[in-house]
């Protein structure tokens, strides 16, 4: 059934070591994604007998190879050299049906040489919160990690107070990281980095080996390479910006190369528009609030280029020329996805002369009145918009503007209904019910959990009994607040 290598550790050894998941004493499956797991040619049926259950919390014949992996980096703008899986393993690589390389990482599976001081346990809430987050972003059409599984343990782990334990399985595309890279540098060893950099290109983007490296010039495939992690995470980024996604915690560990999301602990969504908005209880300088996310990712990605210097030309000032050419371009391809992304979302056509001011000035209308931001473009294609606003005159001058710009278009009221209606969602992780659905699970009931899983997997279908799902919280529900689960 399960038939891994390990690719990574075989390529870059320095970089992870051999390690095993700790026993679980009454392993129960809560939670598995039946769906991702046919599409990584496992079969279901098998995954829920009690070899399957105990193979997704790490007890694999000792035949399979499973590691801890180290990295390093800035977390809140400060650099820690030596971070890694603390409480995590990775399982193995497999190849998907569709011939992908794919990575299952366990969450929660004991203590690691890199657990500084933690107890290396995770528990059932926030285990389910990356399952759900995870699930919906994939079905809003964002590059994620996704959970294949959450078993509960049958142990108790001391929080704030005892909770169950559970262990996630996570499926990426890998698991390298800017801090992974920021680790290899701090090693001292030029092979180290040079392999770490082949590898994430052979499995990333192998196009830039084939084309992008010039005879004579090979400094060239690692500044390509530079150049498409920066593409990948700016239109990652303008991604989360339009659905209302606020990531929490961007730490370059917390950056994938692959241009995935990472790692759901202090993640929420937009209720009500803001800027500042901060879900996460140690975000306490607004460092990675909604609206600073994209400065903080061309950060994180020029970090990423101080690794790589030594390998995009041999000439220190060189190399800062042309990695610092490369990271301009972040805000560029950041601002072309956003712009096309919100286009979508109001009906616009994206190359619209009039678009990014109305973009600014809507922005600027909802922040001012806290409007709900998911609800608001479903109820803008409906024609109830106004309604969301206390005072609406401010909006009544911006709707007439877009309605002067779609009479120009000369499009069919219907169809650019249909349009929005299959970019704006219906359903999306509610934080208030979020928070009541894992606070039922951890009592025992994972009703509510499924029915936010089947809600936001298909978030752009309107469905009859979902309706509170759709809905932003009552008035006088406190300030969400979000934690890290560790």
């Amino acid at each position: 059934m399960f038939c891994p290598d390990g690719t990574y550790a075989q390529v870059v050894p320095a970089l992870s070591i051999p390690w095993r998941a700790a026993p679980t004493p009454a392993p129960r499956l809560c939670i598995l994604n039946e769906g991702l797991a046919v599409e990584l040619g496992l079969d279901p049926a098998a995954l829920r007998t009690p070899d399957g259950v105990a193979l997704l919390t790490g007890a694999v014949p000792a035949s399979v190879p499973t590691t801890a992996q180290v990295y390093a980096g800035h977390q809140f703008g400060g650099f820690s050299p030596r971070l890694g899986d603390g409480r995590a393993l990775l399982l193995g690589e497999l190849i998907d049906t569709s011939g992908r390389r794919r990575d299952l990482h366990l969450k929660g599976s004991g203590r690691t040489p890199y657990a500084r001081g933690g107890d290396g346990w995770a528990v059932l809430g926030p285990m389910l919160r990356e399952y759900l987050i995870g699930e919906a972003m994939h079905a809003l059409g964002i590059p994620s990690t996704r959970a294949l599984s959450v078993v509960s343990t049958g142990q108790k782990v001391m929080r704030e107070r005892w909770l169950p334990g559970a262990v996630l399985c996570r499926v990426a595309d890998s698991h390298l990281r800017v801090g992974t890279f920021q680790y290899a540098a701090t090693t001292g060893d030029p092979q180290v980095l040079r392999a770490l950099a082949d590898y994430a290109i052979a499995r990333h983007y192998p196009e830039v080996a084939e084309s992008d490296a010039e005879p004579g010039s090979p400094g060239n495939r690692y500044l390509a390479f530079l150049s498409r992690v920066i593409d990948a995470q700016a239109r990652l980024v303008a991604g989360w910006m339009q659905v209302g996604f606020v990531h929490g915690v961007m730490n370059t560990d917390n950056m994938t190369i692959s241009g995935q999301t990472i790692d759901y602990g202090p993640c929420a969504f937009l209720d009500g528009y803001h800027p500042s908005t901060v879900f996460s209880s140690i975000d306490h300088g607004g460092r990675y609030a909604y609206g600073n996310q994209p400065a903080a990712a061309q950060w994180n990605l020029a970090r990423l280029a101080e690794t790589l210097l030594p390998l995009i030309d041999e000439r220190p000032d060189a190399a800062v020329e042309a990695a610092t050419a490369a990271l301009h371009r972040f805000a560029d391809i950041y601002l072309s996805a956003y712009q096309s992304g919100m286009a979508a979302k109001l009906g616009i056509p994206p190359d619209h002369p009039d678009l990014p001011r109305l973009v600014e000035d809507l922005l600027s209308v909802m922040a001012d009145q806290r409007v709900d931001y998911p609800g608001f473009f479903r109820a803008l294609a409906a024609g109830t918009a106004r309604a969301l606003f206390g005072d609406p005159t401010p909006y009544d001058a911006w709707s007439a503007r877009r309605d002067q710009v779609l009479t120009a278009t000369g499009a069919e009221t219907a169809v650019v209904t249909a349009a929005m209606n299959r970019v704006n969602p219906v359903y999306i992780p509610r934080n208030h019910h979020v928070e009541a659905a894992l606070n039922a699970a951890v009592e025992g009931d994972l009703r509510p959990v499924e029915r936010l899983v089947e809600a936001v997997s298909r978030p752009y279908d309107e469905r009859p009994g979902l309706e509170d799902l759709a809905a932003p919280p009552p008035a006088g529900t406190p300030p969400c607040v979000t934690f890290c689960g560790t």
